[in-house]
């Protein structure tokens, strides 16, 4: 992400950028991220000219992009499935997540794998996806720069199909492949924690929860199961 910031100065033309090691890796809402040698970390620099709300979106992009190329390496669909808003499961445990940083002109869409080896977290916070790897949980063995192989052309699919036709059909997509969809789970803000039914995710990449009091919709949250 940091080389990202640095190229876009200069640059004006999308690419990936892939690191074989990191000394500075961080998640969401600046948590540690810890990356394993053998593991896959790249960024995808773009310059998109859309409203804020709709570069957001890209998230859901990425995460559809992450789910083929895991199809691809694997040759299977079943253990696979999307958490809202930026992870990707397998069998049940994170196996890859997301992280989009804006920058004056440019978005870096930052992207981890567990390939060879998951983190074991110091303190993993109540109900917290445990984090997997695909060569333990898969038995598939890939190397970065093949792994970025399956990624890349992914990527390139579901973006055209988000700057042709917008939103819709991602979101329909996502939903098909989405964990826990219609399933109780909690919502975490950074001021409280909602309980209710996963119902959807909405036009604008919100998430509906059906509550006890109603429809909930969530912009921002962690999710637990």
């Amino acid at each position: 992400m940091s080389e990202a910031a640095r190229v876009a100065a200069s640059s004006a033309f999308s690419q990936w950028i892939l690191a074989l090691s990191q000394t500075a890796a961080h998640g969401r809402r600046g948590r540690a991220w810890s990356m394993p040698e053998g593991n896959f970390a790249a960024t995808l620099l773009m310059f998109p000219t859309e409203r804020p709300e709709l570069v957001a979106l890209r998230s859901f992009v990425a995460s559809l992009a992450l789910y083929d190329a895991f199809v691809a390496a694997t040759g299977r669909t079943d253990p696979f499935s999307l958490k809202w808003p930026n992870d990707v499961l397998l069998n049940g445990g994170k196996v890859a997540g997301i992280l989009l940083e804006r920058g004056p002109a440019h978005l870096a869409i930052g992207i981890g794998v567990n390939l060879v080896a998951a983190p074991v977290p110091a303190q993993l916070e109540e109900g917290a996806v445990a984090p997997v790897s695909l060569a333990d949980e898969a038995g598939a063995l890939v190397v970065p720069e093949d792994f970025l192989d399956l990624l890349a052309p992914a990527y390139a699919h579901w973006e055209a199909q988000f700057v042709t036709y917008g939103f819709a059909p991602i979101r329909t997509a996502w939903l098909a492949r989405a964990a826990r969809l219609g399933q109780p789970i909690r919502a975490r803000t950074m001021r409280e924690e909602h309980h209710g039914t996963f119902e959807t995710v909405d036009a604008f990449g919100n998430l509906v929860l059906a509550t006890s009091n109603g429809k909930l919709t969530i912009p921002a949250a962690e999710v637990y199961f």
